[in-house]
Protein backbone atom coordinates (compact mmCIF):
# COMPACT_ATOMS: atom_id res chain seq x y z
CA UNK A 1 0.00 0.00 0.00
CA UNK A 2 1.32 3.77 -0.88
CA UNK A 3 1.22 5.94 1.76
CA UNK A 4 2.96 9.58 2.04
CA UNK A 5 6.44 10.35 3.85
CA UNK A 6 7.20 12.41 6.39
CA UNK A 7 7.03 16.05 4.41
CA UNK A 8 3.29 14.84 3.17
CA UNK A 9 2.27 13.15 5.85
CA UNK A 10 -0.54 13.47 8.61
CA UNK A 11 1.73 15.43 11.52
CA UNK A 12 4.97 15.33 9.32
CA UNK A 13 5.45 12.39 12.03
CA UNK A 14 9.40 11.91 11.30
CA UNK A 15 10.22 8.47 11.61
CA UNK A 16 8.59 5.90 9.27
CA UNK A 17 8.24 2.77 11.96
CA UNK A 18 4.72 5.27 12.96
CA UNK A 19 3.30 6.16 9.60
CA UNK A 20 4.16 2.95 7.53
CA UNK A 21 0.85 1.09 6.57
CA UNK A 22 1.54 -1.92 8.11
CA UNK A 23 2.39 -0.95 11.35
CA UNK A 24 -0.31 1.87 11.68
CA UNK A 25 -3.62 1.45 12.99
CA UNK A 26 -4.71 4.95 12.07
CA UNK A 27 -5.10 5.08 8.40
CA UNK A 28 -5.77 8.98 7.14
CA UNK A 29 -7.90 8.68 3.80
CA UNK A 30 -8.48 11.41 1.79
CA UNK A 31 -11.42 11.82 -0.51
CA UNK A 32 -11.05 15.03 -2.94
CA UNK A 33 -14.51 14.86 -4.57
CA UNK A 34 -16.57 17.87 -5.43
CA UNK A 35 -19.01 17.47 -7.79
CA UNK A 36 -22.34 19.38 -6.54
CA UNK A 37 -21.58 22.01 -4.24
CA UNK A 38 -24.20 24.96 -4.59
CA UNK A 39 -22.75 27.79 -3.18
CA UNK A 40 -19.32 28.68 -2.53
CA UNK A 41 -16.71 25.63 -3.99
CA UNK A 42 -13.04 24.81 -3.06
CA UNK A 43 -14.19 22.15 -0.44
CA UNK A 44 -11.63 19.43 -2.97
CA UNK A 45 -8.94 21.52 -1.58
CA UNK A 46 -9.53 20.77 1.67
CA UNK A 47 -8.05 17.63 2.69
CA UNK A 48 -4.45 18.77 1.59
CA UNK A 49 -5.21 21.88 3.48
CA UNK A 50 -6.11 19.72 6.57
CA UNK A 51 -3.20 17.48 6.20
CA UNK A 52 -0.89 20.69 5.18
CA UNK A 53 -2.24 22.13 8.33
CA UNK A 54 -1.71 19.40 11.08
CA UNK A 55 2.43 19.55 10.14
CA UNK A 56 1.88 22.53 12.38
CA UNK A 57 -0.58 20.79 15.12
CA UNK A 58 2.18 19.93 18.19
CA UNK A 59 2.88 16.11 18.69
CA UNK A 60 2.22 15.98 22.25
CA UNK A 61 -1.16 16.76 23.45
CA UNK A 62 -1.51 18.17 27.25
CA UNK A 63 -5.08 17.13 27.40
CA UNK A 64 -3.60 13.21 27.91
CA UNK A 65 -0.47 14.00 28.50
CA UNK A 66 0.48 11.62 25.65
CA UNK A 67 1.89 11.90 21.98
CA UNK A 68 -1.08 10.47 20.14
CA UNK A 69 0.19 9.14 16.90
CA UNK A 70 2.73 7.28 19.38
CA UNK A 71 -0.19 4.57 20.35
CA UNK A 72 -0.85 2.51 17.28
CA UNK A 73 1.22 5.14 14.93
CA UNK A 74 -0.82 7.10 11.73
CA UNK A 75 -0.43 6.35 7.93
CA UNK A 76 -1.35 9.12 5.35
CA UNK A 77 -2.61 7.83 1.85
CA UNK A 78 -2.46 9.40 -1.11
CA UNK A 79 -5.29 11.23 -2.17
CA UNK A 80 -8.39 9.27 -4.09
CA UNK A 81 -8.32 9.57 -8.20
CA UNK A 82 -11.68 10.73 -8.87
CA UNK A 83 -11.19 11.38 -12.87
CA UNK A 84 -14.18 9.76 -15.01
CA UNK A 85 -16.28 8.99 -11.76
CA UNK A 86 -19.09 11.52 -10.30
CA UNK A 87 -22.28 10.87 -8.53
CA UNK A 88 -23.34 7.23 -7.81
CA UNK A 89 -19.37 5.92 -9.46
CA UNK A 90 -18.16 8.18 -6.80
CA UNK A 91 -19.79 6.98 -4.09
CA UNK A 92 -18.93 3.02 -5.04
CA UNK A 93 -15.24 3.84 -5.38
CA UNK A 94 -14.99 5.64 -2.01
CA UNK A 95 -17.00 2.57 -0.64
CA UNK A 96 -14.74 -0.31 -2.15
CA UNK A 97 -11.27 1.61 -1.22
CA UNK A 98 -12.62 2.43 2.38
CA UNK A 99 -13.37 -1.20 2.73
CA UNK A 100 -9.84 -2.29 1.52
CA UNK A 101 -8.76 -0.18 4.93
CA UNK A 102 -11.45 -1.49 7.33
CA UNK A 103 -10.52 -5.62 5.91
CA UNK A 104 -6.97 -4.69 6.90
CA UNK A 105 -7.74 -3.89 10.59
CA UNK A 106 -7.44 -0.43 10.18
CA UNK A 107 -9.04 2.44 12.27
CA UNK A 108 -9.54 4.94 9.37
CA UNK A 109 -9.90 8.61 9.44
CA UNK A 110 -11.30 10.01 6.26
CA UNK A 111 -11.20 13.66 5.05
CA UNK A 112 -13.43 14.63 2.37
CA UNK A 113 -14.55 17.10 0.45
CA UNK A 114 -18.47 17.75 -0.24
CA UNK A 115 -20.81 15.48 2.35
CA UNK A 116 -21.15 13.61 -0.74
CA UNK A 117 -18.58 11.05 0.16
CA UNK A 118 -19.67 10.17 3.89
CA UNK A 119 -21.99 7.79 1.47
CA UNK A 120 -19.60 6.11 0.53
CA UNK A 121 -17.27 5.90 3.75
CA UNK A 122 -20.73 4.16 6.22
CA UNK A 123 -21.13 1.76 3.59
CA UNK A 124 -18.85 -1.09 4.93
CA UNK A 125 -19.66 0.02 8.32
CA UNK A 126 -23.38 -0.66 7.63
CA UNK A 127 -22.19 -4.15 6.50
CA UNK A 128 -20.37 -5.12 9.71
CA UNK A 129 -22.81 -3.82 12.19
CA UNK A 130 -26.41 -4.38 12.24
CA UNK A 131 -27.57 -1.54 14.24
CA UNK A 132 -24.83 1.54 13.34
CA UNK A 133 -25.65 4.77 14.09
CA UNK A 134 -24.19 7.46 12.17
CA UNK A 135 -23.84 10.62 14.21
CA UNK A 136 -23.78 13.80 12.08
CA UNK A 137 -22.50 17.16 13.55
CA UNK A 138 -23.66 19.52 11.12
CA UNK A 139 -25.44 22.99 9.88
CA UNK A 140 -27.80 21.07 7.17
CA UNK A 141 -29.83 18.54 7.58
CA UNK A 142 -28.82 17.34 3.78
CA UNK A 143 -32.46 14.82 3.67
CA UNK A 144 -33.01 16.11 0.88
CA UNK A 145 -33.92 12.88 -1.47
CA UNK A 146 -32.34 14.60 -4.67
CA UNK A 147 -31.10 18.10 -4.64
CA UNK A 148 -30.73 19.49 -8.98
CA UNK A 149 -31.87 16.30 -9.75
CA UNK A 150 -29.30 14.27 -8.30
CA UNK A 151 -29.54 12.35 -5.90
CA UNK A 152 -25.77 12.15 -5.00
CA UNK A 153 -25.79 15.93 -4.01
CA UNK A 154 -24.29 17.04 -0.92
CA UNK A 155 -27.87 18.37 0.04
CA UNK A 156 -29.06 14.58 -0.26
CA UNK A 157 -25.43 13.26 1.67
CA UNK A 158 -27.46 11.78 4.87
CA UNK A 159 -30.34 10.47 2.53
CA UNK A 160 -28.25 8.51 0.84
CA UNK A 161 -26.64 7.23 4.50
CA UNK A 162 -30.04 6.32 5.26
CA UNK A 163 -30.22 4.39 2.07
CA UNK A 164 -28.01 1.55 4.39
CA UNK A 165 -30.62 1.66 7.09
CA UNK A 166 -28.95 3.27 9.88
CA UNK A 167 -30.01 4.79 12.63
CA UNK A 168 -29.08 9.01 12.52
CA UNK A 169 -28.49 11.14 15.25
CA UNK A 170 -28.51 15.06 14.15
CA UNK A 171 -26.37 17.61 16.03
CA UNK A 172 -25.97 21.17 15.56
CA UNK A 173 -28.68 21.84 12.89
CA UNK A 174 -30.09 24.81 11.88
CA UNK A 175 -30.50 25.01 8.34
CA UNK A 176 -33.39 22.90 6.53
CA UNK A 177 -36.21 22.57 3.94
CA UNK A 178 -39.83 22.12 5.23
CA UNK A 179 -39.93 18.14 3.71
CA UNK A 180 -36.67 17.73 5.26
CA UNK A 181 -38.39 18.73 8.95
CA UNK A 182 -41.76 16.58 8.19
CA UNK A 183 -39.10 13.41 7.15
CA UNK A 184 -37.83 13.55 10.51
CA UNK A 185 -40.75 14.73 12.71
CA UNK A 186 -42.17 11.04 11.07
CA UNK A 187 -39.22 8.98 11.44
CA UNK A 188 -38.44 7.09 14.28
CA UNK A 189 -34.80 6.38 13.02
CA UNK A 190 -34.07 10.21 13.17
CA UNK A 191 -33.15 12.00 15.90
CA UNK A 192 -32.63 15.96 15.57
CA UNK A 193 -30.69 18.15 17.92
CA UNK A 194 -31.25 21.35 16.40
CA UNK A 195 -29.07 24.12 17.10
CA UNK A 196 -31.66 26.44 19.09
CA UNK A 197 -32.82 23.44 21.38
CA UNK A 198 -28.98 22.60 22.39
CA UNK A 199 -28.85 26.64 23.33
CA UNK A 200 -31.53 25.86 26.17
CA UNK A 201 -30.79 22.43 27.41
CA UNK A 202 -27.87 21.82 29.30
CA UNK A 203 -28.57 17.69 29.19
CA UNK A 204 -28.49 17.84 25.46
CA UNK A 205 -25.41 15.61 25.42
CA UNK A 206 -26.59 12.78 27.90
CA UNK A 207 -29.95 13.05 25.06
CA UNK A 208 -27.57 12.38 21.86
CA UNK A 209 -25.54 9.67 23.63
CA UNK A 210 -28.63 7.86 24.44
CA UNK A 211 -30.07 8.61 20.87
CA UNK A 212 -27.04 6.62 19.91
CA UNK A 213 -26.93 2.56 19.75
CA UNK A 214 -23.40 0.64 20.72
CA UNK A 215 -21.32 1.33 17.44
CA UNK A 216 -21.19 4.92 15.96
CA UNK A 217 -19.94 6.48 13.41
CA UNK A 218 -19.08 10.31 13.23
CA UNK A 219 -19.64 12.32 10.07
CA UNK A 220 -18.54 16.06 10.74
CA UNK A 221 -19.31 18.38 8.79
CA UNK A 222 -17.02 21.87 9.03
CA UNK A 223 -20.18 23.77 9.03
CA UNK A 224 -21.37 22.57 12.33
CA UNK A 225 -19.20 24.36 14.27
CA UNK A 226 -20.25 28.13 14.22
CA UNK A 227 -18.55 30.40 11.51
CA UNK A 228 -16.07 32.34 13.99
CA UNK A 229 -14.51 28.77 15.31
CA UNK A 230 -14.35 27.44 11.13
CA UNK A 231 -14.97 30.12 8.43
CA UNK A 232 -14.16 28.23 5.73
CA UNK A 233 -17.20 26.46 4.58
CA UNK A 234 -19.26 26.09 1.33
CA UNK A 235 -22.53 27.47 3.13
CA UNK A 236 -21.41 28.88 6.58
CA UNK A 237 -24.83 29.29 9.47
CA UNK A 238 -24.70 31.52 12.43
CA UNK A 239 -25.30 29.55 15.86
CA UNK A 240 -22.71 26.62 15.34
CA UNK A 241 -21.23 24.72 17.65
CA UNK A 242 -18.24 26.55 20.06
CA UNK A 243 -15.42 24.33 19.78
CA UNK A 244 -15.25 22.81 23.28
CA UNK A 245 -19.04 22.31 22.85
CA UNK A 246 -18.10 19.75 20.04
CA UNK A 247 -15.17 18.52 21.65
CA UNK A 248 -16.85 17.74 24.86
CA UNK A 249 -19.85 15.71 22.72
CA UNK A 250 -16.80 13.85 20.74
CA UNK A 251 -14.65 12.60 24.07
CA UNK A 252 -18.44 11.81 25.40
CA UNK A 253 -19.43 9.71 22.60
CA UNK A 254 -15.98 7.80 21.85
CA UNK A 255 -15.50 7.43 25.93
CA UNK A 256 -19.14 5.72 26.12
CA UNK A 257 -19.34 3.96 22.57
CA UNK A 258 -17.84 1.91 20.24
CA UNK A 259 -16.69 4.96 17.30
CA UNK A 260 -16.06 2.23 14.25
CA UNK A 261 -14.61 5.28 12.16
CA UNK A 262 -15.58 9.28 11.32
CA UNK A 263 -14.93 11.68 8.80
CA UNK A 264 -14.37 15.42 8.45
CA UNK A 265 -15.86 17.16 5.64
CA UNK A 266 -16.45 20.27 3.83
CA UNK A 267 -14.08 22.61 4.57
CA UNK A 268 -12.97 24.67 2.13
CA UNK A 269 -10.20 27.18 2.50
CA UNK A 270 -10.14 30.65 2.39
CA UNK A 271 -6.70 32.70 0.86
CA UNK A 272 -4.94 34.34 3.61
CA UNK A 273 -6.41 32.42 6.78
CA UNK A 274 -5.14 28.89 7.82
CA UNK A 275 -7.71 28.78 10.89
CA UNK A 276 -10.28 26.27 9.75
CA UNK A 277 -7.87 23.88 8.39
CA UNK A 278 -5.72 23.87 11.19
CA UNK A 279 -8.38 23.69 13.84
CA UNK A 280 -10.18 20.79 12.27
CA UNK A 281 -6.25 18.81 11.56
CA UNK A 282 -6.01 19.67 16.08
CA UNK A 283 -9.30 18.28 16.16
CA UNK A 284 -8.85 14.99 14.12
CA UNK A 285 -5.88 14.34 16.16
CA UNK A 286 -7.76 15.34 19.57
CA UNK A 287 -10.06 12.68 18.29
CA UNK A 288 -7.44 9.55 17.83
CA UNK A 289 -6.20 10.63 20.85
CA UNK A 290 -9.66 9.82 22.69
CA UNK A 291 -9.74 6.33 20.75
CA UNK A 292 -6.46 5.31 21.60
CA UNK A 293 -7.38 5.62 25.23
CA UNK A 294 -9.82 2.43 24.29
CA UNK A 295 -8.30 0.49 21.88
Amino acid sequence: MKYLKTKDNFLSIPDEKHYNYKDSKFVIQQAPYEHTSSYLAGSDKGPKAIVSASQFVELYDEELDQENYLKGGICTLPPLNFKHKVDKKAVDYIAEQTEKLVADGKFVVSIGAEHTVTAGFVKPFAKRYKNLTVLQIDAHSDLRESYNDNKFSHASAMARVRDEKVNLVQVGIRAQCIEESELIKKSKNIHTFYAHYIRENDKWIEEVLKACTKDVYITIDADGFDPSVIPAVGTAEPNGLAYMEGVNLLKRIIATKNVVGFDVVECAPMKGSILSEYTLAKLIYKMIGYITLKK
